[in-house]
């Protein structure tokens, strides 16, 4: 199931830069641009939600002293 949930977020992320890429190529129609912003804000919202759960795993799973402790995940820009 990991490995399911894993490449929804790859598929997702590859969709969502196939998107911006079209919409920078200045070819679409204002309908194509307004339908690929939907879609692409909708992929924004499921890839945040993986990646917020992604995060809060590493928490829970973060070893210190041989126990697994509740560590707070820090990004670059925490430090």
């Amino acid at each position: 199931m990991a490995e399911k949930k894993s490449m929804d977020f790859e598929k997702s992320l590859g969709r969502l830069e196939e998107l911006v890429r079209e919409m920078e190529g200045g070819e679409l129609s204002l309908e194509e641009m307004i339908k690929h912003f939907e879609e692409g804000a909708k992929l924004v919202d499921l890839c945040t939600k993986k990646l917020n759960e992604v995060e809060q795993k590493i928490e829970k799973l973060v070893k210190k002293n041989g126990e697994l402790k509740e560590v707070p995940f820090e990004t670059e820009e925490a430090e």
